[in-house]
């Protein structure tokens, strides 16, 4: 995952759009193609139903509306005066005829045909056809005095057929009319409305294909251009992120509700008394005021590395507001408690170490200074002189053995200091003869290094309180190769030992004999170590415990072994 988070001159977090690497798994379908697809789904199966009802009842309406347009027309000619008085009259009329095929061919029907009593027919499209019979048999119906319309085949083929008698004033039966409409003629009337179904069935279709591509492409850009996975797997990341980080985090929208708390943020709102959490959701409480978030949402003005008292504890806060194309979103506060920001500096920067060595120099010079004062009192000036003249001689020796052996200044202070904590504890401490430190050309290895050696010291001193005779070697070897160098570095002590059956766990964290809240020091040599790309050994001893730790160490180049 790639999520970048850019600062703009430390005034606010823009929150960019996010782009996610695909993996090589199983192909997946596009979130916007899957929602074009699902809602073309659901039009077409909303759709075809609605289409077949439809177009059934299209069918059936448009045969019952030829039928009614035939049967209007047959009614309305079985009461025309003329067609009555030709009834009434033997044979076949010309002027019945002529009528006839006029109303036909304005109706657009295929035929009309007038029969009498007997079925002969009076007119007919064919004119050879009249003085016959008629033809179908379905006109039974009609002239024994009952309208009826019915499907049959004639000498024009397939027809629907409307059938309305025709009566005298006198009410006599005296014929039929028979109104045809080919049964091509319905089909293509019903073919022609399912055209206007299906082209109005294609343009719903195309709209909602159409309005589908847009929801689409506006639900894909409101989730950042982010697939379903891409969004699950960046909210498990940012989850593991938030979670495994060593600040408290709190973030609330542009309302000042809670929206996000992280367990570190829990855990020191905890340390400091406070249960009732605002998460998530709700109105930011009073507790929570003390961040300035509200501050930083109305005046989008950061506030950067404030110290605040929170129930106790001392809390080092930033807060900044967060914006989203230019408008603010919301702010975010993160915190740490300073007390344990300046523990994890000291011990990483050896400045505990340093102040140690410094106090035991400055009580052992105190002691000689007490000694000098007293024999001054006394006036024992030639004791004296021999006392000021032996502790010079052997502080000279001892400076000059060290820096001989150790070239770097840092180093150098180091183990005098921890040679001047070695006496006042009672603990002999020596640095071996073959021993050869030069002078390094990177501060942060020394200062790991001043770590390391420093929480084995202090380990080794505390392995031996209850020993009379105390005894601590160190030993330095460096070793040049053909484009670096390397260091060796070898703690001995006749301490109490470590048993075989902790060996492996000694350097992780918390882990410790001594009781709680311990555990730190070896752990500590290990992360050093593990920093500088080296390695550490706990090497088994007769008596008492024996490191090695082996580094990369990069000299100066003026540097010289004399």
């Amino acid at each position: 995952m790639v999520l970048n988070l850019k600062q703009k001159g430390a005034s606010s977090i823009e929150i960019p759009q996010l782009r996610l690497r695909r993996g090589r798994g199983k192909p997946q379908i596009k979130l916007r193609r899957l929602i074009t697809l699902l809602v073309c789904l659901v039009m077409a199966l909303v759709l075809l139903p609605v289409t077949l009802l439809f177009a059934d009842r299209v069918e059936h309406e448009t045969e019952a509306g030829l039928e009614q347009k035939a049967m209007s027309i047959a009614r309305t000619l079985a009461h025309m005066p003329l067609i009555v008085e030709q009834l009434k009259q033997p044979g076949s009329s010309t002027i019945l005829q002529e009528y006839v095929q006029k109303v036909s061919t304005a109706n657009h029907v295929q035929f009309i045909v007038v029969m009498d009593m007997k079925g002969i027919r009076k007119t007919h499209p064919d004119a050879r056809m009249i003085g016959k019979a008629f033809v179908g048999g379905d006109e039974y119906i009609a002239l024994h005095g009952h309208e009826s319309v019915s499907v049959a085949k004639g000498t024009l083929g397939l027809s629907m057929r409307a059938f309305s008698p025709v009566f005298s004033s006198t009410d006599k039966q005296l014929g039929a009319i028979v109104v045809g409409i080919s049964m091509q003629d319905v089909l293509r009337a019903q073919e022609g409305n399912y055209r206007l179904i299906v082209i109005a069935i294609a343009i719903g279709m195309l709209i909602g294909t159409g309005g589908a591509v847009i929801l689409a492409r506006k639900i894909k850009n409101m989730l950042a251009g982010l697939e379903p996975p891409e969004i699950a797997r960046l909210l498990e990341e940012r989850s593991a992120m938030l979670q495994s980080i060593k600040e408290g985090v709190i973030a609330v929208d542009e309302s000042g509700r809670v929206m996000l708390m992280n367990a570190e943020a829990i855990r020191l709102l905890r340390q400091a008394g406070i249960e009732d959490f605002s998460f998530p959701g709700q109105e930011i409480t009073a507790y929570l005021s003390a961040f300035r978030l509200q501050e930083v949402l109305k005046a989008s003005t950061p506030h950067m590395d404030e110290e605040m008292e929170l129930g106790g504890i001392t809390l080092l806060t930033t807060s900044v507001p967060i914006r989203v194309k230019g408008e603010i979103v919301g702010a975010i506060v993160t915190f740490r408690d300073k007390t344990e920001m300046k523990q994890l500096a000291e011990r990483l920067t050896g400045v505990s170490l340093y102040t140690e060595a410094l106090r035991a120099q400055a009580h052992e010079f105190m002691n000689k200074l007490h000694v000098i004062m007293g024999m001054v009192h006394l006036r024992m000036y030639e004791k004296l002189e021999h006392y000021i003249m032996g502790a010079v001689e052997h502080h000279q020796v001892e400076i000059g053995s060290i820096t001989r052996q150790i070239r770097d200044p840092v180093m150098a202070g180091f183990v005098l200091g921890k040679l001047s904590r070695a006496r006042e504890v009672g603990v002999n401490f020596e640095l071996t003869a073959g021993s050869y430190l030069p002078e390094s050309s990177q501060t942060q290895t020394i200062h790991e290094l001043i770590t390391i050696l420093g929480n084995l010291f202090d380990n080794a001193v505390e392995a031996m309180e209850s020993l009379q005779n105390k005894r601590i070697t160190l030993s330095l070897y460096y070793e040049e190769h053909e484009k670096s160098g390397s260091l060796t570095c070898i703690m001995r002590d006749n301490g109490t030992g470590i048993p075989e059956e902790i060996a492996r766990t000694v350097f992780e964290k918390g882990f410790s004999t001594k009781g709680e809240s311990r555990g730190m020091g070896l752990y500590l040599v290990a992360e050093s170590v593990k920093r500088l790309q080296g390695s550490v050994e706990l090497i088994p001893a007769e008596q008492g415990c024996c490191f090695q730790i082996t580094i990369p160490y990069m000299i100066t180049r003026n540097d010289e072994h004399d």
